[in-house]
């Protein structure tokens, strides 16, 4: 198996860098290769715009999606974004590392979002969710945060993780990968605010690594989360069955 973990911290020794750097060690002892982009090193620019496109369309105005479909078929994508869908047509895993920054993933995250998945190479209007470009391969969120577990509850002073993980799950859902559970480290401190004793904060994260190792060596017996695919929606895109529907969504958010 191989795996493409793709890293969002600016700091290199961060917990955040130490779960990619045990993942790393997790799936190679387990005989798979893996390669990182870590954005903040690379200095990915996350912000899609013209200056990124040596030819154009549309030169007068420019329409980011127009421009993608435009770039992909006639082989003149940026280097970094055709290196990066490399990365991805090569995984048959792909592991998100961020921490949870305003309720979601750090700008530069989304940004590679917007410029990694190409318009009309990667998804089109049928080719997307259950039949995406990327289906029969799998995602895994990692993300960290530095409040307690017990915050991250519905009304809970955090907020309902499931909810503010949902963009990025369904994001990658949209490009066909099977998603999934989230792996999530609370209660990461290093900001000037404490929870805990330092030292029971660092025998807690030293066991939360040992149990992301884990989670590693038997990622492929994983059971992905459930989102709903063509079959379950009407011509409107509304879903066939609201009830299901509902229930299913709250499951996956969990």
């Amino acid at each position: 198996m191989h795996t493409h973990i793709v890293h969002a911290h600016p700091e290199p020794q961060s917990y955040n860098g130490a779960l990619t750097r045990t993942a790393e060690r997790a799936l190679t002892r387990n005989g798979d290769t893996v390669t990182v982009t870590d954005l903040y090193r690379t200095g990915f620019d996350p912000v899609e715009g013209p200056r990124h496109y040596s030819s154009r369309t549309k030169p007068d105005a420019f329409a980011a999606l127009a421009e993608q479909r435009h770039a992909w078929t006639g082989g003149t994508l940026p280097e970094d974004v055709a290196a990066e869908i490399g990365n991805l047509e090569r995984a048959d895993l792909v592991i998100l590392q961020f921490p949870l920054w305003w309720h979601g993933p750090p700008a530069i995250l989304k940004g590679w979002m917007d410029r990694v998945f190409v318009n009309g190479g990667l998804y089109t209007s049928t080719m997307r969710y259950d039949t995406g470009y990327f289906r029969g391969r799998r995602a895994l969120v990692s993300v960290t945060t530095g409040a307690p577990r017990a915050a991250f509850v519905p009304g809970g002073r955090g907020g309902e993780f499931g909810t503010m993980l949902w963009p990025v799950h369904y994001s990658m859902h949209y490009m066909g990968f099977s998603v999934l559970p989230p792996f999530v480290s609370y209660g990461v401190q290093g900001h000037g605010f404490s929870y805990e004793e330092e030292s029971v904060v660092a025998e807690r994260l030293k066991g939360n690594l040992a149990d992301w190792h884990q989670l590693l060596t038997t990622v492929d017996q994983a059971e992905p989360l459930w989102f709903p695919g063509w079959a379950d929606w009407d011509a409107d895109g509304g879903p066939l069955d609201r009830d299901k529907a509902c229930g299913n969504a709250v499951a996956a958010g969990k």
